[in-house]
């Protein structure tokens, strides 16, 4: 079964592809799209056929991160968006099964966060990564100071969230933000990557991936860190100012207030 905004399929060795299908939307994390995401993943985690998973955008993008238009709403509201996607990073990050990201074109800001929160990241020549969220006046989210770091190392991964630079395919290979380069197809690479990652016995992961977040840094610290974070932040000029800037097709003009 799949929402209008996600796709779903099974294939053999028990994978199940997920597929953001907003492409006219760059598979913006849309209200629909968060809640589509975790129900999806939850039901993954919870159906015993499913050996892994694979997690995959539409239309030549990944995910271009939260959606611009849908921000600068009450902080409350706000900060009740942002629980759904902690709680996807959570099912994914600490779920007890396998998710293998298959990325190609944008994965920016929380897209980025996403990828990054996998198991494993397969992207294309054309995939490109960037911490865009300096760009929006916010602090990086969906984990991603917790997962950036793991990967690339935390001088790399400062210098990337302040610089805000796109890093595409084979860099991003070299740098760790990803871990194969696909060399045909995206798909069938990835498949193989989520069969790979398949334990011949399935119960020790789902003891081992909370275990292995935990020691190479606190998840649920970072979460919350940056709950507290965007609440200042999103009650900014400069946040407002970003919005504005978007939907109006121009730079945005930041003062820092």
């Amino acid at each position: 079964m799949s929402a209008a905004c996600l796709d779903m399929s099974d294939h053999a060795g028990g994978i199940r592809r997920l597929a953001m299908m907003q492409p006219d939307r760059r598979n913006a994390l849309s209200d629909e799209m968060r809640g589509a995401l975790r129900d999806a993943l939850e039901g993954a985690h919870g159906d015993r056929a499913v050996r892994a998973i694979v997690l995959t955008g539409s239309g030549g993008c990944f995910c271009a991160g939260g959606d611009i238009k849908a921000m600068g709403q009450p902080i409350p509201v706000a900060l009740e968006r942002l629980e759904v996607v902690h709680d996807i990073i959570r099912l994914i990050a600490l779920g007890p099964k396998p998710v293998v990201a298959a990325v190609d074109g944008v994965a920016y800001g929380g897209g980025m966060s996403l990828a990054l929160a996998c198991d494993s990241v397969v992207a294309t020549e054309g995939a490109r990564f960037c911490a865009s969220f300096g760009r929006v006046g916010l602090v990086p989210d969906m984990g991603a100071m917790w997962s950036l770091p793991r990967r690339v190392g935390a001088a790399r991964a400062q210098r990337l969230l302040l610089t805000g630079v796109e890093v595409r395919g084979a860099r991003a290979v070299e740098l760790g933000l990803a871990d194969l380069l696909a060399e045909g197809a995206l798909d069938p690479a990835a498949l193989d990557e989520a069969r790979a990652l398949v334990p011949a016995a399935p119960l020790p992961a789902a003891h081992f991936k909370p275990i292995i977040a935990r020691h190479h840094g606190d998840l649920e610290a970072v979460l919350r860190a940056e709950r507290d974070a965007q609440a200042a932040l999103f009650a900014t000029d400069d946040h407002a100012e970003a919005r504005s800037a978007f939907l109006e097709k121009r730079t945005p003009a930041f003062t820092g207030a």
